[in-house]
């Protein structure tokens, strides 16, 4: 099936990013006008020389300089730093921008994108947890549209396709793996290292969200997400184990409909870059009989605390959700480096939660206020 779209992809490196560029690779109608990454020049050397780009950026700015000199000899444009992820963002020609980026740098290059009319393909939640009120509004105000990529909110937006009025929806439920330590009580998980951390029982993701699976943040900051995504704060977390149903969207006349799938990213993100049209796809056929039950829990809010913090969070709104995602990527840092014990994640983003007086309705200059007081009082505890 022919399909021609030019897209960007900030965060090109990483798991979506890769998964991104396999599904181009797969529909060669879908061209690439600008990529970026972190500091991984090796990979995205190799991705910029099969692609083609107008532009690359390395937000590091040596790293930058280094890649520089290695695509010399293309007609490739290498920028750096945060006004080249910006520059990146705004590519012309591109449709569509992926954001794939790590954290809240993503919240900037997301605005300039919307106000060069660019569609979101949304992959950092973060963008949406700190900044929905203004992102949502530029998306209004620009005529674009934001499609999720994160699996659970790509299935509440594929259940709620016909759903033309949003009064109809009564709740909608994020489902979660439970990650590594379901079912463990506060004792058990003392003394846990980020390597068992890191063993996620059903995706491969990136380090920094497998570790917020484990602990249900990242299923925090997915509710935050989806509160502005779909305009309702009804939102229950069920433990899936299964990861085959993505999600569900409950309405008011009680009829429940969901989205079931493998355990894999490539649908959600080639719905994104397709919607609304869908493409074939190679190999992730969910095989029903593999699955003699699914099964649905409550979440242990006592032991995975984080997820009664966001809802905290997602109540008190203003800086509160940037207070939380800033507190938990220090956090995590730390954790990963040992520094930290991995209940102290949860009791990092508590105290960081508890000791900033709330911003209603803040500017981005307040949000990354939030943010950076948010890891002083992690780094500094």
């Amino acid at each position: 099936m022919e399909f021609e779209h030019k897209i960007s992809v900030l965060g090109s490196t990483g798991s979506i990013g890769t998964q991104t560029l396999a599904i181009a690779r797969e529909y060669r109608g879908i061209g690439i006008e600008a990529m970026s990454a972190n500091s991984n020049i090796e990979l995205l050397e190799k991705q910029a020389r099969e692609f083609r780009p107008q532009i690359v950026c390395v937000t590091n700015e040596n790293k930058a300089k280094d890649l520089k000199i290695k695509l010399a000899d293309t007609a490739v444009k290498v920028v750096s730093g945060k006004k080249g992820l910006n520059e990146a963002a705004v590519a012309g020609g591109a449709e569509t921008v992926v954001t794939a980026v790590v954290g809240i740098s993503g919240l900037e290059p997301t605005i300039e994108a919307i106000k060069a009319k660019k569609n979101i393909a949304l992959a950092n939640k973060e963008t949406l947890v700190t900044g929905g009120h203004i992102v949502m509004r530029l998306a209004r105000e620009n005529e674009v549209q934001i499609l999720p990529v994160d699996s659970e909110h790509s299935a509440i937006f594929q259940s709620l396709q016909g759903c033309s009025d949003r009064r109809e929806i009564k709740n909608i439920f994020l489902t979660a793996s439970g990650g590594p330590f379901f079912g463990k009580q506060r004792d058990d998980l003392k003394n846990i290292t980020p390597a068992e951390a890191l063993k996620h029982p059903n995706w491969n993701m990136g380090a920094k969200v497998t570790i917020d699976s484990s602990t249900l943040v990242n299923k925090g900051l997915e509710v935050i997400e989806a509160k502005w995504l779909f305009g309702t704060e009804n939102i229950k977390v069920l433990i899936h184990r299964q990861s085959v149903v993505h999600s569900m969207v409950e309405f008011v006349d009680n009829g429940i409909i969901a989205q079931l799938g493998a355990p894999d990213m490539r649908l959600p993100i080639q719905y994104a870059l397709t919607y609304p049209i869908r493409l074939p796809m190679k190999n992730n056929r969910l095989d029903f009989s593999k699955y003699s039950a699914l099964t649905f829990e409550e979440p242990d809010v006592d032991t995975f605390y984080a997820l009664r913090l966001a809802y905290n969070a997602l109540k008190e709104g203003g800086i509160k959700p940037t207070l939380f995602n800033g507190a938990d990527e220090a956090a995590v840092d730390l954790f990963m480096q040992g520094k930290l014990s991995y209940l102290g994640i949860s009791e990092a983003i508590d105290k960081a939660m508890t000791s900033v007086k709330n911003v209603e309705n803040p500017s981005v200059e307040d949000i990354f206020a939030a943010d950076k007081a948010a890891r002083e009082i992690v780094y500094n505890l």
